[in-house]
């Protein structure tokens, strides 16, 4: 029997550096591609790359919960994250150091867990949840085009998992 094996698709963003931001991650059976876990939330005023972070941070503890032991691809538009949690990089703001060191710890959950560099628009899915965490709380019209507050609207449950 073959280990499972999971991607994480994570993004983070901020309407001004720092401002209003927030995360998307997507957790996928990486054979199949089914979509296991959603995950976003705004997560007030950051810089992008704390909400890059942040999003990392969930998709590996969502990740963690859905197959412990697990090897898992993550997949980010950020080529800082994924070149300072690959080691290639040096983490020098304090703030990040400690956002990666949580990101480690959330990886012992899984077996080997490697990043890889993706353009965005293959990283759609997680940017569209990263943005419609963004827009609920600046008040602008969501990507699927209800006004924020009018459209369906799903509650985080245990840590975060939608």
């Amino acid at each position: 029997m073959t280990a499972r094996r999971l991607l994480v698709e994570a993004d983070g963003g901020s309407r001004g550096n720092p401002g209003t931001a927030g995360y998307g991650a997507v957790v996928r059976d990486a054979v199949t591609g089914e979509v296991l876990a959603e995950l976003s939330e705004a997560i007030g005023r950051a810089t992008n790359n704390v909400a890059e972070y942040s999003g990392l941070l969930a998709g590996l503890r969502a990740a963690g919960k859905i197959a412990p032991g697990a090897a898992a691809e993550v997949r980010m538009d950020s080529k800082l994250v994924v070149e300072q949690m690959s080691g290639r990089w040096q983490i020098k703001h304090p703030g990040l150091r400690a956002l990666a060191a949580e990101a480690r710890q959330a990886a012992r959950a899984l077996g080997r867990v490697t990043y890889t560099w993706v353009p965005r628009e293959r990283n759609k899915h997680a940017d569209r949840l990263a943005n419609e965490a963004m827009d609920a709380v600046s008040g602008r019209p969501s990507a699927k085009g209800a006004p924020n507050g009018t459209g369906p609207r799903r509650e985080p449950g245990p840590a975060g998992l939608w």
